[in-house]
C-alpha cells in the first residue's frame, strides 16, 4: 500500500563490484493508510481505498472491516475486479476500510481487548497453553472509537452513503460484529460475521441477542447479517458451526421485521481458510 514514509537501508560493497539493486516494494494503487487515536490513546493504523468511480448521488457505500492488515489486500482486489461488471457480479464500487493495528501483523494481539465483551473469568474457556487469557471486555470502547473517531474522519474526506454502512469480522472480530449489530443495530445496515467466538462470550451475548430481538420486534429496521464459518471448524470443542448455525435460525424468525440473515458453510475450509472465502459473499451482501 501507499504509505507516506518509507525506508531504505544502504548495502555495503566490496570495491570493484556494484551494488546490488534492492527490488522495490509491490504497492495496491488508490490506498492509503494513516494513523488514528482513540480517547483512550489506543493507537489504529487505518488502510483506505479511493474508488475509481465517480460517487453516485447519495455516496458510496463503505466496507468496514476489523483485523485490516489480514483482510484489506484481499478484500479491496476483490471488490475492484468484480465492480467492473457490477451488473454481472452484483458488486458496486465501495470505499474500503480496514481497522488495523501500528505492528502491522495480520492478527494482532491489540484485538484481543478491543474485540472482546467484558465476560466475567470464570466464564470464559480454558487458554490453549493454560496462562491467564490477557486484557479483555473493550468492545465498547472500541465501538466508539468506530462511532465517534473513524466514521466522521472517513467522512470527511469522501462522500459516503451512511444507509449503505458494512461491518465485516472473523472470530473474535466475528464476534465483535454480533455485538454491534445486537447493541447498537442502527451503527451499520449490514453485518458479516465469519466464524465468529461465541462460546467466549457467555451469558452476555445471549442477553443481547434476546434484548435485539425484542428491540427488533417493537420496531422494525432493515438489516442484513451473513453468519459463515467453514465445514472443518465443527471439529472445535467449541463446537462453532453448530452455535453459529443455531443462532442463524434462531435470528431467522426475525425476518418479519427486516432482518436478513444468511447461513453460508464453506466446504472443505477451516477456521483460518473461511477468510478468503467469505470476501465474495460479503461484498455482494454489502450492497443490499
Amino acid at each position: 500500500m501507499n504509505s507516506s514514509h518509507s525506508s531504505h537501508s544502504s548495502e555495503h560493497t566490496e570495491p570493484g563490484r556494484s551494488a546490488k539493486k534492492r527490488p522495490s516494494e509491490i504497492s495496491l494503487p488508490g490506498t492509503r493508510r494513516f494513523a488514528l487515536h482513540s480517547a483512550e490513546g489506543r493507537q489504529y493504523e487505518i488502510l483506505l481505498s479511493l474508488p475509481e468511480n465517480d460517487p453516485p448521488p447519495q455516496g458510496y457505500p463503505v466496507i468496514y472491516l476489523l483485523d485490516g492488515h489480514a483482510l484489506f489486500a484481499t478484500v479491496f482486489e476483490a471488490e475492484r475486479a468484480q465492480s467492473r461488471r457490477a451488473e454481472k457480479t452484483g458488486v458496486a464500487s465501495s470505499v474500503i476500510v480496514g481497522i488495523g493495528y501500528p505492528s502491522g501483523l495480520p492478527f494482532s494481539p491489540e484485538r484481543h481487548f478491543d474485540y472482546t465483551l467484558p465476560v466475567p473469568v470464570e466464564n470464559l474457556p480454558a487458554s490453549r497453553d493454560g496462562q491467564p487469557w490477557p486484557e479483555h471486555g473493550g468492545a465498547d470502547l472500541f465501538l466508539e472509537f468506530i462511532e465517534t473517531v473513524l466514521k466522521p474522519r472517513i467522512e470527511s474526506e469522501l462522500p459516503i452513503d451512511r444507509g449503505r454502512q458494512t461491518l465485516m469480522g472473523h472470530s473474535f472480530g466475528g464476534l465483535f460484529t454480533l455485538h454491534t449489530l445486537f447493541t447498537r443495530p442502527g451503527a451499520f445496515r449490514t453485518y458479516i460475521a465469519g466464524s465468529p467466538s461465541l462460546h467466549w462470550a457467555h451469558p452476555q451475548i445471549g442477553l443481547e441477542e434476546e434484548a435485539f430481538g425484542a428491540a427488533l420486534q417493537a420496531r422494525s429496521r432493515t438489516l442484513n447479517l451473513l453468519i459463515a464459518l467453514g465445514e472443518l471448524e465443527d471439529d472445535s470443542r467449541f463446537r462453532m458451526v453448530n452455535n453459529g448455525r443455531m443462532l442463524a435460525e434462531r435470528l431467522e424468525k426475525l425476518r418479519d421485521c427486516g432482518l436478513n440473515v444468511q447461513f453460508r458453510l464453506f466446504e472443505g475450509e477451516n477456521h483460518g481458510s473461511t477468510l478468503p472465502s467469505l470476501v465474495s459473499p460479503a461484498l455482494r451482501m454489502a450492497v443490499l
